[in-house]
């Protein structure tokens, strides 16, 4: 029942999200989403914004990696894309996502489109931008 009513709560993008997710798709990145919230919740969103195809990814925390800030989802995101963390960037709008970042040896980009205040995000990120959307100006800056 918890899943089924998560699962329409109503989500506001930040920006539109389909042509941001196909350039970076273009550009060769994959993409994953790591929440604290359960799988099904997730993937019903993602439906619901017409993304989801998009997603090499997905986990909750009930999808058997742990929850943030453990890195196991991370991860696990890693191992199927077979990429090192490394070479991966983490991107959130909560320490508890920086700080699974940090822990999977991954980029920290902070968001600010959550509730914590960039004074907050800033002290567990490499890079703090005001929205997904500015990421495509940073990786082609």
């Amino acid at each position: 029942m918890i899943n089924a009513e998560a699962s329409r709560a109503p989500q506001r993008a930040a920006v539109p999200l389909r042509p941001l997710l196909q350039r970076l798709r273009d550009q060769g990145l994959r993409l994953g989403l790591a929440t604290n919230d359960a799988e099904h919740p997730a993937r019903a969103h993602l439906m619901a914004a017409g993304v989801i195809d998009m997603f090499d990814f997905i986990a909750g925390f009930d999808s058997g990696h742990g929850g943030k800030p453990s890195p196991g989802q991370l991860h696990a995101f890693a191992s199927h894309v077979d990429l090192p963390a490394s070479a991966i960037a983490m991107i959130g709008d909560s320490v508890h996502d920086l700080e699974a970042g940090r822990a999977a040896g991954m980029v920290r980009v902070a968001v600010l489109t959550g509730p914590a205040a960039e004074e907050e995000l800033a002290p567990h990120a490499d890079l703090v931008l005001p929205d997904i959307g500015y990421l495509l100006d940073y990786l082609n800056g």
